[in-house]
């Protein structure tokens, strides 16, 4: 048993080899090794004394798991999961490895990809050209200029923006579903629009990019569109997988 645990990175299937000059967490970064005795393995290292959410850890881990999807499936841990000892983790393979393989073969070959839809920066022209209740207030304002005039006036320019932009963010999202094995919505974030991901096929990332570009560009004066990505697969993973094999992490 190392001093302050097991930090596991992510499952992946045995046989794998493990990235060259990839390190991991701590300071120094840890080695990493693989753990497990059946068909999937963990990727892990020596736990650091005091992890906390570095920058540089969070990096690291980053790294680690994207270098790991350049060879094959990856079923990523969130940062942060610690193991007690290497039996344990065993323990927790064995235990769910129909799970996890089953995952494991969904991902095979796949990529998630992110994709933010937010209100048009720099688009007031466009909305005044094309809104009538923001054009008319607008008038409103020039000819009686007033702090209440001025409330009403932004508030419906920021209300036409964000309805202009989520009308596009439907758009977009009709268009690029059928591109994609499988598609997650994300976490509300504020100012956005639209929040999700896509499953994308590792030969179609390209292509599914450029999709996007064309939409933005032909959509400027409605959208703003932020795409990030190739990013470890966390939408796709069941909760539970990404849970384990961690102790009280």
């Amino acid at each position: 048993m190392t001093e302050h645990g097991v930090y596991v990175y992510a499952i992946i299937p045995a046989g794998e080899a493990l990235p060259a000059d990839t390190v991991g967490v701590g300071s120094p970064p840890a080695a990493l090794r693989l753990v497990g005795d059946g068909r999937i393995t963990a990727v892990v290292s020596d736990a650091p004394p005091q992890l906390r959410a570095r920058r540089r850890d969070l990096m690291a881990h980053q790294e680690v798991l994207l270098r790991l999807s350049d060879s094959g499936p990856v079923l990523p841990m969130r940062f942060g999961a610690v193991a007690p000892d290497e039996e344990s983790v065993r323990d927790q393979l064995a235990g769910s490895q129909a799970e996890h393989l089953a995952m494991l073969s969904h991902l095979d070959g796949g990529v998630e990809i992110n994709l933010k839809a937010l209100p048009a920066q720099n688009a007031l022209a466009a909305v005044v050209a094309e809104e009538k209740n923001v054009r008319r207030l607008r008038e409103a304002v020039r000819r009686r200029p007033d702090y209440e005039a001025n409330v009403r006036l932004g508030e419906a320019v920021a209300t036409a923006l964000s309805r202009r932009a989520a009308v596009a963010g439907k758009k977009i999202l009709h268009k690029l579903t059928p591109m994609a094995r499988a598609v997650a919505a994300g976490p509300e974030v504020h100012g956005c629009a639209l929040n999700v991901s896509f499953l994308i096929d590792r030969s179609e990332s390209d292509a599914f990019r450029a999709t996007v570009q064309r939409f933005a560009d032909r959509h400027r004066d409605h959208v703003e569109l932020r795409v990030a990505g190739p990013l470890p697969c966390y939408s796709f993973v069941s909760s539970r997988s990404l849970r384990t094999p961690v102790a009280g992490g």
